[in-house]
């Protein structure tokens, strides 16, 4: 009885994380799509109930407004779709650790969990410049999962900076 346990426990970690990959690869995706815009590659999507709700990139060149970062994107085009101002039991995938202004409208939204791919050393503020969540005390507890596919999504951002300065020469 014991093993049987052990084996759908099992199953269910080794299904999440297929599904925290399945769904980051994909905010990877919209990273893409950023980088092409010659916009820092930063890709966000937003899940819930297993059905992707929303999906979004940086637009902040494009919009020339520091504010339009890919986790406000996401979470306004789902707040709309939705047609509700909470995001209760939604998870967050986005290619790069938020910085405390999405830190904040992440835990406004009542976003349940957050995945991010890579750390953000210099304005990340889930665990590069401490934890927000533990910092501010709010209403609204947030998970918070890094680290998934951050060798990819590095590499992006390292080569997406490399073509912006070669392009300055």
């Amino acid at each position: 009885m014991k093993l049987v346990v052990v084996i759908v426990m099992l199953f269910l970690v080794r299904s999440m994380i297929k599904n925290d990959e399945y769904y980051i690869k994909i905010a990877i995706k919209e990273a893409q799509k950023a980088f092409i815009k010659k916009e820092v590659p930063v890709g966000a999507v937003l899940v819930k109930d297993n059905k992707i709700i929303a999906r979004a990139h940086n637009l902040i060149e494009t919009k020339n407004n520091a504010l339009y970062h890919a986790e406000i994107n996401v979470i306004n085009k789902a707040i709309k779709k939705l047609g509700q101002k909470f995001l209760n039991d939604s998870i967050l995938y986005v290619t790069l650790e938020p910085c405390l202004m999405c830190a904040g409208a992440i835990q406004l939204a009542r976003i349940k969990k957050v995945v991010y791919s890579a750390k953000e050393p210099k304005f990340g503020c889930l665990s590069s410049q401490g934890n927000a969540y533990q910092t501010f005390k709010g209403n609204h507890n947030v998970e918070i999962v890094g680290g998934l596919l951050e060798e990819v999504t590095s590499k992006m951002m390292k080569d997406f900076f490399i073509v912006i300065r070669d392009s300055k020469l």
